[in-house]
């Protein structure tokens, strides 16, 4: 990644004009605000320090995750229980809602491709596009997975094929007699949680944040995307408590992927050198990898960021690769086509959030992923707009929603039926390991095992890196008004929040307090996101087509 992904093209030559709201190219329906940039904005120095915060938002948002890390790493033993049963609550209660609302943002994702509101232009009707085809879905798949990728491609298609084949608990609630359609059932599982639904929720969030600042002028800020409804409230408190939500809902996404990155990373230093799997290494490590993000952050996004996300993608193939061809290759490739058709044909009923008889399945994993895809929604969906300016919205829509899917696919089955070919040829390792370490089990029974698991280890640490770093850009955009060269200190003041959360939550109850994070944030912000569909259709009508 490099500054050019983060500004608006009308906005990079200065940072006069950085702070400016981007101007379309063309036709275009601009919506006429007295609001500026930064007008709320708090821009006395302290301490040496100079800052340039809106002072609502930042204030909010400092002083509640403060108030809640202090409260978890004080209170330990009674956070744990508490997470728990807020994870349980939720999940049981709420997984319908989560479910329904990823459906509509699907359905309204594919209805937009083929509607004529497609052949609206982000940008004006003569914007063109700032990158070309290849470096464009190169970044979109890198800006919407990370950790995940690694932490689940082959704990869920091993979980899943165990679950079909011996009980209920399970995807749909089958226990299948053969282990072919326990695995076909298996991998569609794992590429339903993996592929429309989370790109359609960063798709929607996307294309209205583009929509709104491209297009109609408004501040590259959640609150935009509200003023087909609030109005000119946008920019007092309600406004104020969107984008307070987004700064949650980035912030706990992110404490999650880093909490999930540190677990497996522990588990693997473990099993390659003996390592402690203890809360001590994986704090160590929360404190490693934020150390690193933070000379990347100094180092400034050209220097920085940019070449992490290039070393991360080049060892990301890299290991899939190996795999491919150490593995059973024959069988990945045509399990690889096998899957998708498989997924489309489950993806009706999978998807159904009504009439289920899979709990374990639907509260256990479908509904903490949408939730997790719904934390970090304005995360993602800020970077993809910034990065997509001169697209029409249909070809938006189709690379935003199929090219990820595809490649997510394609690893998924790569690892899953990797994993799954070892356990029909005996190799238990794989099978019998802790979650966290089933890829390093996996890679154990193929050739270069030490450096294999090593690759991984720190494919898992550098793909936080990468996510903490623009996260954190996104989060100071937010608490800046809206603003994209602020100070660096605030930056760094943000991976260091992201740190303390992660840390306080591995403390305070361990995987089930990540996930039960996520979920207290994703059910407002689903919200926010369903407002965003409607926000977008009603933006897009009165826009220009091409």
């Amino acid at each position: 990644m490099n500054d050019t992904y983060y500004q608006p093209q009308a906005s990079r030559t200065s940072d006069a004009a950085a702070e400016s709201i981007p101007s379309p190219d063309g036709h275009s329906n601009l919506i006429n605000t007295d609001y500026t940039i930064g007008q709320d904005n708090i821009t006395s120095g302290f301490w040496g320090l100079k800052v340039d915060l809106h002072s609502q938002v930042f204030a909010w948002s400092s002083l509640v995750i403060l108030a809640f890390v202090t409260i978890t790493l004080a209170l330990p033993d009674v956070m744990g229980p508490f997470f728990g049963g807020i994870r349980s609550y939720l999940t049981s209660n709420l997984s319908w809602a989560f479910m329904l609302s990823t459906n509509v943002f699907v359905v309204l994702a594919i209805a937009l491709i083929f509607s004529p509101l497609g052949r609206v232009r982000l940008g004006g009707t003569k914007a063109t596009p700032d990158f070309s085809y290849p470096g464009w879905f190169a970044m979109l798949f890198a800006a919407g997975m990370g950790v995940g990728l690694m932490f689940y491609c082959v704990s869920e298609p091993l979980t899943y094929f165990n679950d079909l084949r011996s009980g209920t608990t399970g995807p749909l609630g089958q226990q299948l007699s053969t282990d072919e359609d326990a695995k076909a059932l298996g991998m569609a599982a794992t590429i339903f949680h993996w592929g429309m639904h989370p790109w359609a929720t960063y798709a929607i969030i996307a294309l209205a944040l583009a929509l709104f600042s491209f297009n109609k002028g408004l501040p590259l800020t959640m609150r935009s995307v509200f003023y087909p409804v609030l109005g000119e409230r946008v920019w007092g408190w309600p406004g104020h408590v969107v984008d307070v939500l987004a700064v949650f809902a980035t912030l706990f996404g992110l404490a999650t992927s880093l909490g999930l990155g540190a677990s497996q990373a522990s588990a693997g230093l473990n099993a390659l050198f003996g390592v402690p799997n203890t809360s001590t290494t994986m704090v160590l490590l929360v404190l490693g990898i934020t150390a690193v993000t933070l000379v990347s952050v100094i180092a400034g996004v050209e220097k920085g960021v940019r070449r992490v996300s290039q070393v991360n993608m080049m060892l990301a193939i890299v290991l899939m690769l190996f795999v491919l061809v150490m593995g059973p290759t024959l069988l990945i490739v045509t399990g690889a086509a096998d899957n998708l058709m498989n997924y489309l044909q489950e993806l009706p009923v999978l998807a159904n959030p009504f009439g289920r008889e899979d709990d374990a399945f639907i509260h256990g994993w479908t509904a903490f992923y949408w939730a997790w895809w719904i934390s970090w929604s304005p995360f993602v969906g800020m970077f993809i707009a910034r990065v997509s300016r001169g697209r029409t919205v249909r070809e938006f829509l189709i690379a935003v929603l199929l090219v990820p899917t595809l490649v997510s696919v394609i690893w998924m089955s790569t690892f899953g039926e990797t994993a799954l070919w070892q356990l029909s040829q005996g190799y238990e390792g794989a099978n019998n390991a802790a979650l966290e370490l089933q890829l390093f089990a996996m890679l154990k029974e193929l050739p270069l095992a030490s450096i294999t698991s090593l690759v991984g280890i720190v494919l898992v640490m550098v793909f936080f890196i990468t996510s903490s770093d623009s996260g954190s850009l996104v989060i100071d955009s937010i608490t800046s008004g809206g603003k994209v060269s602020s100070p660096r200190t605030q930056r760094i003041f943000w991976v260091m929040v992201e740190a303390a959360i992660a840390i306080a939550l591995l403390l305070g109850g361990g995987l089930t307090a990540l996930q039960a994070a996520v979920l207290i944030t994703g059910v407002p912000f689903m919200l926010v996101v369903l407002t965003s569909g409607y926000s977008v259709v009603q933006g897009l009508r009165s826009e220009p087509r091409v």
